[in-house]
Formats: structure tokens, sequence, C-alpha cells
């Protein structure tokens, strides 16, 4: 059964907050209780660049893909970064990231944004088996500072 790809509501709160946990504990972070906060007000805040799309199956929410839709130095439009995609084990093999990101490359389009980009662990292989439907990894390292 395809799935139903939405925005957020308010609604979602609680099955979004158990899917963010799922996400977090799988990259192996533990996130003050402020932040998980603070993210889900500005996932609802429409001034905020920050946007959350989620999956449905059956009526339950089973996935999400957060967004920041920014401008940058190459292009004249704007980009949109996905930042965080997430499936419920439970729904994982049932096509539930693919229609989130098609869905995302449909708003690409319809939106006018240049380029639908985003970044995974190179050893997160179920992953990338779907992100290489998509598009090539650009070989690109990523380098992180903290402020910690």
């Amino acid at each position: 059964m395809p799935s139903l790809i939405r925005a957020a509501l308010p609604s979602d709160e609680p099955a979004w907050r158990k899917l963010w946990r799922g996400y977090c504990k799988f990259y192996g972070v533990t996130l003050p209780d402020e932040v998980t906060a603070r993210t889900w007000k500005r996932i609802l805040d429409p001034d905020s660049a920050v946007m959350c799309i989620v999956a449905e199956l059956q009526g339950k929410v089973c996935g999400f893909a957060h967004c920041v839709v920014h401008e940058n130095t190459w292009e004249a439009q704007p980009v949109c970064y996905l930042e965080d995609l997430f499936v419920a084990p439970a729904a994982r093999e049932r096509g539930v990231a693919r229609s989130l990101l098609e869905w995302l490359r449909n708003a690409m389009r319809a939106e006018g944004w240049a380029r639908l980009y985003w970044m995974t662990r190179a050893d997160n292989v179920a992953a990338r088996r779907l992100y290489d439907q998509f598009a090539q990894a650009d070989g690109f390292v990523r380098y992180v500072i903290l402020d910690r």
C-alpha cells in the first residue's frame, strides 16, 4: 500500500517524538529535551526554515523527513537540505522512504529549488541503496566544528 505524505500537524507530536527517539538512537545521539521541544516548535512555525513531512501507512505516522530550504551562493534559487529522514523499523521495505524522497523531488520542481541534497553515513548501506537510485554521491567530505 502506498504511503500518504503530508506536512506534519500538531497532533502528530507523539508519533513524531517516538520516531525522533528512534532516529537519534540509530545515530547514537542523546539530545536534551529542550532541543527536541525546540525542533518540534520550529517544525510547526510557518516562519521557520525547518519543515517536516510525515509518511502515513494505514492512518499511522511511520516516517518523517526534516528539511531546511535556504539561500545559497551557487544558484539564484533556494536549495533544500534534507537533514533527517527516518522510517520506523516495522514500516521499512514498504516504499515509505522512497515516497518521502519522491515527494521532496516533486516539491523541488514545484517550488523552483535549484537542488535537493542530503548526506548519510558511509556505512548506512540500506539507505544508500535507495539514495543511489535518486542521485550519485558527490565525493565531498564533511567537516564539523562543535561549540561544546
